[in-house]
């Protein structure tokens, strides 16, 4: 059965590490790309990551949270029938990117440093900054030679790649932390403990045609599914019927 999934954080560290996953996905597509359009996106998720990282210590919180979830996975080495090997692997792979990512100079240090980024990154913050005429250094890189432009892309993401492989490593973790199970929505709606939890997912048949307005915290969380057709604002009036879900909480 096709279902749409949703993910929610439940505390704003974990809220910052979903947003820049979601901006380093979008840079690693768009990289990949032929298609000119697709570099301007790597562009714009590029400045919103610096732009993230100029405002959260995002290298000491996430080298703390590494350190956190290495403690707690050694606790498994302690319980009968746990797959030591398994363990002991990711606790390996747990210490490679703690290492690299401490030992990385300051994240996007090089990138604020690259004259060519730093001449076109206040442009993108102008409603069709990108044009021609705005940006025309812009307009010849796209016109460069697509290897050119793949290398540039490539070694621009690279200092990136510390924090990006410690931020998918942990979010693999945390995600693998929870089980999906069923759940039932009364009216459309559904609250639960979350016990110190740090992330919520949530699947759903899209043939309901309803999207769920999850909000909570760290102990306590509620989900109202509201009607698409009906509009996509919280003001919206929840659905009056049951609706059948899986819930994995993180």
């Amino acid at each position: 059965m096709q279902t749409t999934r949703f993910e929610h954080p439940l505390n704003e560290k974990v809220r910052i590490y979903l947003r820049l996953e979601y901006l380093l996905l979008q840079m690693n597509h768009a990289s990949d790309s032929e298609d000119l359009w697709q570099h301007q996106i790597f562009f714009r998720a590029l400045f919103d990551v610096l732009d993230i990282l100029d405002q959260v210590q995002v290298k000491s919180e996430l080298a703390k949270d590494l350190d956190k979830q290495q403690l707690q996975i050694k606790q498994w080495l302690n319980v009968e029938g746990v797959d030591q090997t398994a363990v002991l692997s990711l606790l390996d792979q747990i210490g490679s990117v703690h290492h690299h990512l401490i030992s990385a100079p300051r994240l996007g240090q090089v990138l604020r440093e690259d004259r060519f980024l730093a001449g076109i990154k206040q442009r993108f913050s102008l409603p069709g900054g990108s044009c021609c005429f705005d940006l025309p250094s812009l307009h010849h890189w796209v016109h460069l030679p697509l290897e050119r432009k793949h290398a540039d892309m490539a070694y621009w993401f690279d200092q990136l790649r510390p924090m990006a492989q410690a931020l998918q490593l942990w979010l693999r973790v945390t995600r693998e932390s929870g089980q999906y199970r069923p759940q039932t929505a009364r009216n459309g709606f559904f609250q639960h403990d979350a016990e110190n939890a740090s992330l919520l997912r949530l699947q759903i048949c899209p043939s309901y045609g309803v999207y769920p307005m999850i909000s909570g915290h760290r102990s306590r969380f509620a989900v109202r599914f509201l009607p698409f057709d009906e509009g996509q604002t919280s003001a919206a009036t929840p659905v009056a019927e049951c609706i059948d879900f899986t819930l994995a909480i993180c």
